[in-house]
């Protein structure tokens, strides 16, 4: 039995029939929901050549559309390397040996991780502007690369716990044999396995914080969706606007998710990808080592256990 027939039997032809003609209706459907939406719009006049030109003016491009764009990967930059540095540093703290260490950090990203993105947002905006932290022009920067480190790095923090428990048990056995301590495992055996593992979820987060990365609109950010509703207003041209915001959006989330899978197709061929965890050998207690748990979320260092 082939391992795509493991949890399913195989179509015969009377459901590959049905699942034809289910997928033809639900083309159809979608084609007449299309072509609906686009007469509704012609006949609201929201698709004449005049509302759509002012896409190709290059004034446009060069006041509103380059700098959004700019000022959004700017602080998506920033944000996605503060994450990434956060998560990987609490990510381990929960990992830790030592309970005040794990307790810590699970506080800390349990907090982080239940408070909405907006809110941290807007308190940090508040918080700087009324206390002139830095300046003015900065404020609305600072508190949107903060809020997305903050709340993405608690979020890269489970990734990276969850992905070192993910590993076969014999990785942190072997590093244990040959005389590495505990915390050198971690950095030298563990982690980079673990980052390879769990690098389409990373690149997910990732795509998280560049979009999220337009709710600094809110606190006058003048990222890309905020200079796409000032054109939109300028130029009486909201629709426009907002369609070619989207399209940026998805060329930058498409772009960073094919880089990713070339990354880790890279990494795989290197040899560089998590090792397959081997079978249990059956004898009672192999394996096995004891499990310190923080309480917070779940345990502490895992070496694993050959008998799961």
């Amino acid at each position: 039995m082939s391992a795509q027939n493991v949890l399913f039997d195989a179509p015969g032809p009377r459901a590959r029939r049905r699942h034809a003609i289910l997928t033809a209706f639900g083309v159809v459907l979608l084609v007449a929901t299309l072509a609906l939406v686009l007469w509704k719009l012609n006949a609201q006049g929201q698709l004449t050549a005049e509302l759509w030109s002012p896409l190709v003016d290059p004034e446009v491009w060069t006041s509103y559309v380059v700098p959004g764009l700019l000022n959004t990967l700017k602080a998506a930059a920033v944000s996605i390397v503060a994450a990434m540095v956060f998560g990987i540093l609490f990510g381990m703290g929960r990992l830790s040996q030592n309970a005040a260490i794990r307790w810590v950090s699970g506080i800390i990203v349990e907090f982080f991780r239940a408070v909405p993105v907006l809110l941290m947002m807007y308190f940090l905006f508040q918080l700087f502007a009324f206390n002139n932290i830095f300046a003015a022009s900065l404020n609305s920067f600072m508190a949107v690369v903060i809020a997305l480190t903050l709340y993405n790095g608690s979020v890269i923090a489970e990734l990276v716990r969850s992905g070192v428990y993910s590993l076969p048990s014999g990785q942190s056995e072997a590093g244990l044999s040959i005389g590495l301590t505990a915390p050198q495992t971690m950095r030298s055996i563990q982690l980079p396995q673990a980052l390879t593992a769990m690098l389409p979820a990373l690149v997910s987060q990732v795509v998280v914080i560049l979009k999220d990365s337009a709710l600094g609109a809110a606190i006058t950010y003048p990222e890309l969706l905020q200079s796409m509703r000032d054109m939109g207003t300028a130029y009486a041209t909201v629709l426009p606007a907002y369609v070619l915001a989207a399209a940026i959006f998805i060329a930058l989330n498409f772009g960073l998710s094919t880089l990713a899978g070339r990354v880790e197709s890279r990494l795989n061929r290197r040899g560089r990808g998590p090792r397959k965890a081997a079978p249990a050998t059956g004898v009672t207690g192999a394996g096995t080592v004891d499990t310190p748990t923080d309480g917070i979320g779940g345990a502490g260092v895992h070496t694993g256990d050959a008998r799961r």
